[in-house]
């Protein structure tokens, strides 16, 4: 009897124990779950505080957001390179070897000031509506042909403006190319050490081989109207069709611009010469007396001779 009333008091006591212990497991429970209500509050209102301030921070917003997010990997910046750079000669350096060179006095009067170059090339850049750096480009490189050459470079720059109008990518029906009009495939040798006739609309190349070009006319011809007519085409035949005219019209203008003479850009602008075929044909319908070039200067100054 005695080890039953035992037996009954141990399994009494066992499920007291069970029941504090249950309840202790409530009370625990309880507590987590009050303390994660509050954890979450807590973060809630620091979330909304933070918004608020990066709403009222931009800056700040920026800042973290370069922190947190992953930065893309540096990427190498490739810069176009200058325009003399794109417009210098495949041959290389023989303009600007000439411009390391003391002048002589003749190169002087060729090449003029710095002031005078500055008045052509703004003159030239507002009548045919080149960009001033570009204009400054070919009108430097026309300089630094006729120093090299012994022509007049306003001469040069005429026959340019009215061959093309400055356009260096210009090409005619039939082949002439760039800002002097060169007929590549006939003078296809005076390209070789240039990179060839592909270098034909390479303005510092066209620019050299046609100022060559020019020079050696002048020269066989005995005057710049003679040089001129060949140029064009029409050494063959009565009449140029005014071509000459048209050039040394240009190079009155410019001589006069470099002078420091306020001279019109909106003065009519003669077309560029007729093709060969062209020319041929308007001499044989025409039949026109030969054409009196217009502000007619000496030859040894437009040749430089």
């Amino acid at each position: 009897m005695t080890n039953r009333f035992t037996s009954v008091a141990n399994a009494t006591r066992q499920l007291a124990r069970a029941a504090t212990g249950l309840a202790g497991s409530r009370v625990t429970a309880r507590s987590v779950l009050t303390t994660a209500q509050h954890t979450l509050t807590v973060f809630g209102v620091s979330a909304l505080v933070m918004i608020a301030v990066l709403f009222a921070r931009p800056d700040l917003a920026q800042a973290l957001s370069k922190s947190l997010l992953p930065q893309p990997e540096a990427v190498a910046t490739v810069s176009a390179p200058p325009l003399h750079e794109l417009m210098e000669a495949p041959a290389g350096g023989t303009a600007a070897a000439a411009d390391a060179t003391p002048l002589t006095a003749e190169e002087k009067a060729i090449m003029g000031t710095r002031k005078q170059q500055e008045w052509v090339t703004s003159w030239l850049s507002k009548r045919y509506r080149v960009a001033g750096d570009a204009t400054n480009m070919l009108v430097s490189t026309a300089y630094l042909t006729a120093r090299e050459i012994k022509l007049d470079p306003l001469l040069i720059l005429a026959v340019m403006a009215i061959e093309s109008g400055l356009n260096p990518f210009a090409e005619s029906p039939m082949g002439a190319q760039g800002l002097m009009q060169v007929m590549s495939k006939i003078h296809h040798e005076k390209f070789q050490d240039m990179g060839g006739v592909q270098a034909a609309l390479n303005p510092v190349a066209n620019i050299r081989v046609g100022s060559l070009i020019l020079k050696d006319y002048v020269t066989r011809g005995g005057s710049v109207e003679a040089g001129l007519k060949t140029y064009v085409g029409a050494a063959a035949f009565e009449t140029d069709d005014g071509y000459g005219s048209r050039v040394l019209a240009e190079y009155k203008r410019l001589k006069q611009v470099s002078a420091g003479k306020k001279v019109p850009t909106t003065t009519p602008v003669m077309a560029a010469a007729p093709s060969p075929a062209k020319q041929v044909e308007t001499a044989v319908a025409a039949n026109t007396a030969p054409v009196t070039a217009a502000a007619k200067l000496p030859d040894a100054q437009l040749a430089g001779l």
